[in-house]
């Protein structure tokens, strides 16, 4: 969950969302190097008598600078290669969720369970109890069980729309027409806030998400007791 003042990304509660923390770190670390290079060689050139203006090239010179940063992309784009193929993976899911955009809400289809669907609106402030949090809380939670891997379909009905939870490191576009699919693993129990990340219209900050982990024994009471109501 964001706090105030938060200058890094939420704790990670998924597999793909540490990698890519990881790879955060990978990358933060290659420029603050690259910058405090620079940063040396400015304060070197202005305060030393290091240079000489009768040389007007050096081969050597050209060569480190040009196979440096060339190394430099693959040590970044290498790992980057890796998550991005990660992310894409689906490995035999074991619940299958579809995620409809509208305008501002979300629907959502249990596709495993014969008549499990139901739609998530926004809270108003006025309605929201203890605890809960503004602009962020539905009147129905996408529960998951923890530690199993969930497929999840998501397209829209009007507009275009995203489907993202920080998290989990799921990030999806939602395209009238055209179905996408990505896949998660929560690694934790836990309640866990998303929003639509693609501007759709006038009450577009008022499409929240929030999926919720529980335990295998729960998540079956709480969906028998969803198709008990249906």
């Amino acid at each position: 969950m964001a706090h105030p003042s938060q200058l890094g990304f939420q704790d990670a509660a998924s597999p793909v969302m540490e990698e890519l923390l990881h790879f955060h770190d990978h990358a933060l670390m290659v420029v603050i190097l690259i910058s405090s290079l620079v940063f040396y060689i400015i304060i070197a050139m202005v305060s030393t008598k290091l240079t000489n203006k009768y040389i007007l090239d050096s081969q050597e010179i050209e060569i480190i600078w040009t196979i440096l940063p060339a190394v430099i992309l693959i040590l970044i784009a290498l790992p980057s290669l890796r998550i991005l193929y990660l992310m894409d993976e689906i490995n035999d899911p074991h619940l299958t969720i579809k995620a409809m955009g509208h305008q501002w809400y979300w629907s959502y289809e249990y596709t495993d369970y014969e008549d499990l669907g139901f739609d998530a609106y926004m809270v108003p402030t006025q309605d929201l109890l203890p605890g809960q949090f503004r602009l962020l809380e539905t009147d129905h939670r996408v529960v998951v069980p923890v530690e199993s891997p969930i497929r999840v379909m998501v397209s829209a009905e009007d507009v275009l729309h995203s489907w993202a939870v920080p998290a989990l490191g799921v990030k999806l576009d939602a395209v009238p027409g055209r179905l996408n699919q990505t896949a998660f693993l929560t690694s934790r129990p836990g309640v866990f806030y998303g929003q639509c990340s693609e501007i759709c219209g006038a009450n577009h900050s008022f499409m929240p998400i929030v999926v919720e982990a529980v335990p295998l024994e729960h998540f079956e009471n709480w969906s028998s007791l969803m198709l008990e109501d249906a």
